[in-house]
């Protein structure tokens, strides 16, 4: 394939977004889960809005793992391997990095991101697999979030140091570096080692580089306030990995004495950090001390994540949403008999691929509960049947529960929850029906968020950072039932936009309340709402409409990046 020149987008300075993994759509499956999707829908919107961005990720050619499970709910790991050809082009620019005191050509494929209103991102997606470098190295940008140790720290010093050179190689002006969590940490040693002050002579070696030179490049977003979620290094590894940039006692200075941390590395080296909800900005607080730590809440891409019923609806109703998502709060022009049409249109859909794929033979009037995201412990995916007894006793007949989400394939306690729910589904098949579908990706998830007609969530507080799938749901008319975490916290007015699980934010977590709270209220709220009050339903779908996605977007979140973070 020919390589493109992409000199038409280095004429104007850029913001620089990093990002491990993105989203864009399933057929490009460089993502593993919401912080990808969650970079897609910031690149779409930055598109959509004209901004001056560009990003910069690994190209992973053979994906993360297409997922499938057997009857006894073991999950089982598959090659997803793609073809960049179909969908991008090369470019004939490389650069070069150091690793393991090796040369490591790095190329490039770009993506361009086009909007209906004329905005254009590219995507570069950096790749090792060069015919120069030894059949280890080219694999190096191969596997999303695979292999061990020294495999991560090799693909993070190719996206921070790689990524920064690329840039650099193509003639980007670039204004402000946006990692997107810690991944791409290494990019502030290349600023560093680019940024030293002019002076002859220092009592200490630290003074020479121009620290809040690089600071004022810099913005770090950091997405968890789970400790596994930050990336360490020894530095025994390091010294054998890493080039020297810059000289250890200096990186140590900034990453940490004991090991290299990502993350405590991208805050030292940048003038703007946050969260990705009030809550998180707060939690972020208590675990990295001393740090003046913002929170922008996240947000989704309103155009990807609504349905195409949904979509000609506020065609009709609310012209110029998919631009300009504030229009939602009009969302009482739409009369309540054509809201529920189009949600039981989604509906429909839906539960005809849930009877193809696992012929469990659901139907379309049940109150049907969707629950779908990366199986991990504090994800608390079984909650909903600490008692299944008493789940029979309230919803036998009454509900339906659709489950998707893959377990990493390092994650024990991920697997094992989704056998959990295996035996559960297995257990009740007679009473209520379950199904737990394969493989969930972009195109499955946005089939679950607009087809069900409940969206739960119930992390452990407070691990959930944000938890952009409820507001997925809301762009869909979809209430929510949630623990009070993440963006709930904000998004939450019960009964009005749709109901909390357990106690307020501020009172410790306690699961057995959880579990008690959810099932009190399934029993004595929700079902008799959906079955006895279709009106009082139909507006708490309105309200989730008017009242979440008008705020819970994407093109409200790059606002508040470019006034925030961006200009500063």
């Amino acid at each position: 394939m020919k390589a493109i020149s992409i000199d038409h987008f280095t004429k104007e300075q850029k913001i620089a977004y990093f990002s491990m993994e993105i989203g864009i759509k399933s057929e490009i499956p460089t993502y593993s889960g919401g912080l990808g999707v969650l970079a897609g829908d910031t690149i779409k919107s930055a598109a959509d809005l004209r901004l001056p961005l560009v990003a910069v990720t690994l190209l992973t050619k053979k994906g993360y793992f297409k997922q499938d499970i057997d009857i006894f709910g073991r999950q089982i790991e598959l090659h997803d391997e793609w073809d960049p050809e179909k969908w991008m082009f090369p470019i004939r620019e490389r650069v070069s990095v150091a690793i393991e005191g090796r040369e490591v050509m790095v190329g490039c494929w770009v993506y361009i991101v086009e909007s209906a209103t004329g905005g254009k991102i590219p995507i570069f997606f950096l790749d090792t697999d060069q015919a120069e470098n030894t059949p280890e190295d080219r694999e190096i940008t191969h596997y999303l979030y695979g292999g061990d140790t020294s495999y991560r720290l090799k693909q993070e010093i190719v996206l921070g140091i790689g990524g920064t050179r690329m840039l650099d190689e193509l003639g980007f002006d670039i204004r402000k570096y946006h990692m997107n969590e810690g991944h791409s940490s290494f990019l502030t040693l290349e600023l560093l080692k680019r940024h030293k002050k002019d002076i002859e002579s220092v009592w200490d070696e630290r003074l020479v580089w121009d620290v809040e030179k690089v600071r004022s490049l810099c913005v770090f977003t950091t997405h968890t306030p789970v400790a596994a979620g930050h990336d360490r290094f020894p530095y025994s590894l390091v010294e054998k990995t890493l080039p020297e940039i810059v000289p250890l006692n200096v990186i140590k200075e900034f990453a940490g004495r004991e090991n290299l941390n990502m993350t405590i590395l991208g805050i030292n080296l940048s003038n703007y950090i946050n969260g990705v909800a009030k809550k998180h900005g707060e939690v972020s607080k208590t675990m990295f001390p001393g740090y003046e730590i913002h929170a922008i809440t996240n947000g989704v891409h309103s155009f990807t994540w609504t349905c195409d019923s949904f979509k000609k609806l506020y065609d009709k109703y609310l012209p110029g949403w998919a631009n300009e998502p504030e229009i939602f709060v009009r969302v009482g022009r739409i009369p309540p008999e054509e809201l529920w049409e189009s949600h039981m249109e989604a509906k429909r859909q839906l539960i005809d691929y849930v009877n193809r794929e696992t012929q469990v033979g659901m139907n379309y009037d049940t109150l049907t509960i969707g629950f779908a995201r990366r199986a991990t412990a504090y994800k608390r995916a079984d909650l909903l049947f600490a008692n299944p007894d008493r789940l029979v006793q309230i919803g036998e007949g009454r509900i339906q529960i659709i489950y998707a989400g893959k377990a990493h394939p390092k994650d024990d306690s991920g697997k094992q929850l989704i056998k959990n729910i295996f035996e559960i589904k297995e257990r009740l098949k007679n009473k209520i029906k379950i199904a737990y579908l394969k493989n969930y990706n972009m195109n499955l998830a946005l089939k679950l968020i607009s087809g069900v007609d409940l969206w739960l969530n119930t992390p452990m507080r407070p691990l959930e950072a944000s938890g952009t799938s409820g507001m997925k749901a809301t762009h869909n008319g979809v209430p929510n039932f949630s623990i009070l975490d993440g963006w709930w916290i904000e998004g939450h007015i019960e009964g009005y936009t749709g109901w909390s699980i357990g106690p307020s934010a501020d009172i410790i977590a306690d699961p057995k309340r959880d579990a008690d709270d959810l099932y009190s209220k399934l029993e004595k709220v929700i079902i008799p709402t959906f079955y006895n009050d279709k009106y009082i339903w139909i507006k708490i779908m309105d309200n989730a409409i008017g009242k979440n996605a008008y705020y819970f977007n994407t093109h409200r979140m790059m606002r508040l990046y470019v006034t925030e973070a961006y200009i500063r």
